[in-house]
C-alpha cells in the first residue's frame, strides 16, 4: 500500500499483442488430486509420447472439444468448428523436437502453451510447463490452462483474429482477449463441476490449488494495462474465470473494453517501486488502522448509529478472545481488535505482502461495524458479510484520490491470502467460515465491484 495524492484509474486503454499465455512456473508444490474418470488415447496428438501427461492433456483437450461442440451454437448461433491445424505436445528437451506451428525451433515452446492462430492449432510444452503445473496445482491447473487456449480458438471463430486485433487494438487489446479466454475456461470448468463431462471431474474445491496457475501466470507487479504484452494482473484473471464460472460463454463473449473494468495498475512513484509496492508490518499498522476507522465510522453513521473505534490491541501470540478466528480477531466482549505481531501475521505480511494484513484486519473492523449496526455475528451470513465489507473498504481505497491508497500487487495480494486462508471469512466466534477459497474470492470481489450495497449492512 501507499499514500497517494492522485486518482488510480481503474480502466485503461490498452494494446495489443500476440504471444504465448504461460511461462516458467514458480511455487512449492502441492498434493494433485486426479481429476480424470478415465484417460483418452493421446494418439491424436502430433509429437506424443504417450505418456501420463499428455494422457491428461488428451482427455482435456477431448472433453473441451465435446463442451465448445454444444456450447459455441447455444452462444453465436453457428456451428462449432474443431482444430484442424492439429494438437501438438513438444518435448523441449529434445534438441532434435520437431517445431509446432508459429515457431521456428522446438525450444521457442518452453515454458508455454498457445494457440496459433495462422495454423488454427495448439500446442504445449511437455517438459518444462504441464508437469510442473500438475506438480505444484494439480491436474486442474492442466485442464484450465488448455481449456484457456482452447478459448483464443473460440475468439476466432467468433472473428476476433490477429488481423482483426491489428485493425483495431483498442477494441481487441490483449489483456482483453486473455481475459475473455480466462473467462471462457471458467464457463467449461463449470460445465465439468455440473458432471456433464464425461472424462473429466473437477469439484469446487479443487479450484483452490488449480487457481494458484492463474495467479502465476499474472503480469510482473507494476506492469501498466497499456503495455503490448499485458495479460492481467491475479485479480483480473480469477475474476474472468469466475465470472465465466457463474454467467456462462454468452457472458464471456459479450465482453469488451467497455463493459470490462481492469484493475491492473502501473507504478507511480520509484519509492512505491522500489518497494514493490509494500509497506513494512509496522508502517502498515500504523497506517491502515486509522484509515479502517474513518471508514466504518462514516458507514455506520450512515446507518444512524454510533461508532466507537475499537481498541487495536497487539498480541504475542494468536488472539483467543472469541473463538479461532486466526491471526486477527473481533473481541466483542470488549468491542476490540487484536492482531498477532510475533509470527502469523507478520508471516503473512512478508510471505504475501502488506495487502494480506489489510485484508485481515479490514474484515475485522468489518465485523465491528456489524456489531454497531446490530448484525449478528455468528454463522455464515456473518462471515461473508465481514469479508464483503473488507472487499468494500479495498474499493474505497482503491479509487480514492488522495490518502491512504493501494499499489500494484495488491489485490493480487488479496486473492492470495482468500485462496490460501480462511482467517478473513470466520463469523466473530471462529467457528464458521467459507469454504473453499473460490467462494471466498467470490464474495470478497462483490464487495469491490458493488460496494457495501452487496455486504447487507444496514
Amino acid at each position: 500500500m501507499r499514500l497517494v495524492s492522485a486518482r488510480l484509474v481503474l480502466l485503461a486503454a490498452v494494446m495489443v499483442t500476440a504471444g504465448a499465455c504461460a511461462q516458467v512456473v514458480p511455487g512449492k508444490p502441492v498434493a494433485g488430486e486426479a481429476v480424470t474418470k478415465g484417460t483418452v488415447d493421446p494418439g491424436f496428438i502430433r509429437g506424443t509420447d504417450g505418456g501420463p501427461i499428455d494422457q491428461l492433456a488428451a482427455t482435456a483437450v477431448t472433453d473441451i472439444d465435446t463442451f465448445w461442440q454444444e456450447a459455441f451454437p447455444d452462444a453465436f448461433d453457428k456451428p462449432w468448428e474443431p482444430i484442424e491445424g492439429g494438437i501438438y505436445s513438444v518435448d523441449t528437451s529434445d534438441p532434435s523436437a520437431k517445431p509446432p506451428p508459429c515457431t521456428e525451433k522446438a525450444s521457442d515452446v518452453e515454458g508455454n502453451a498457445f494457440y496459433c492462430p495462422s495454423a488454427d492449432a495448439i500446442a504445449w510444452d511437455r517438459a518444462a510447463l504441464l508437469p510442473v503445473l500438475k506438480d505444484r496445482f494439480g491436474d486442474a491447473a492442466v485442464v484450465i490452462v488448455l481449456a484457456h487456449e482452447m478459448g483464443h480458438a473460440v475468439q476466432n471463430r467468433m472473428g476476433i483474429t490477429p488481423e482483426a486485433e491489428r485493425r483495431e487494438p483498442q477494441r481487441f487489446p490483449t489483456i482483453l482477449t486473455e481475459a475473455m479466454a480466462d473467462c471462457f475456461a471458467g464457463a467449461f470448468i463449470k460445465w465439468v463441476n455440473d458432471g456433464k463431462s464425461e472424462h473429466l471431474d473437477i469439484g469446487s474445491d479443487t479450484l483452490d490449488s488449480a487457481l494458484g496457475a492463474l495467479i502465476t501466470f499474472r503480469d510482473p507487479v507494476g506492469t501498466s494495462p497499456s503495455d503490448r504484452s499485458a495479460h492481467g494482473n491475479a485479480f483480473d484473471r480469477v475474476s474472468a474465470f469466475q465470472d465465466g464460472y457463474q454467467q456462462g460463454t454468452e457472458f464471456c463473449g459479450a465482453m469488451s473494453i467497455d463493459n470490462r473494468v481492469f484493475t491492473q495498475q502501473a507504478f507511480t512513484s520509484v519509492d512505491d517501486r522500489d518497494r514493490g509496492g509494500n509497506l513494512p508490518f509496522d508502517e502498515m499498522l500504523e497506517n491502515v488502522t486509522p484509515d479502517l476507522n474513518l471508514y466504518y465510522k462514516a458507514l455506520v453513521e450512515q446507518a444512524g448509529k454510533k461508532w466507537t473505534d475499537p481498541k487495536a490491541t497487539p498480541t504475542e501470540e494468536e488472539p483467543d478472545c472469541s473463538g479461532d478466528q486466526g491471526p486477527v480477531a473481533y473481541c466483542p466482549a470488549d468491542k476490540s481488535v487484536e492482531f498477532e505481531v510475533e509470527a502469523d501475521l507478520p508471516e503473512l505480511h512478508a510471505e504475501i505482502g502488506d495487502y494480506a494484513t489489510g485484508v485481515l484486519l479490514a474484515s475485522r473492523y468489518g465485523m465491528a461495524a456489524m456489531a454497531a449496526v446490530g448484525v449478528d455475528l455468528d454463522g455464515e451470513r456473518a462471515a461473508a458479510g465481514a469479508l464483503c465489507l473488507a472487499g468494500a473498504y479495498t474499493r474505497e481505497v482503491f479509487t480514492r484520490q488522495q490518502g491512504f491508497g493501494l499499489s500494484p500487487g495488491d489485490l493480487d495480494e488479496a486473492v492470495q491470502v482468500l485462496l490460501a486462508y480462511d482467517y478473513a471469512a470466520r463469523d466473530a466466534t471462529g467457528s464458521t467460515a467459507l469454504e473453499p477459497g473460490f467462494k471466498r474470492v467470490e464474495v470478497f470481489r462483490g464487495g469491490v465491484f458493488e460496494g457495501t450495497k452487496a455486504c447487507g449492512l444496514a
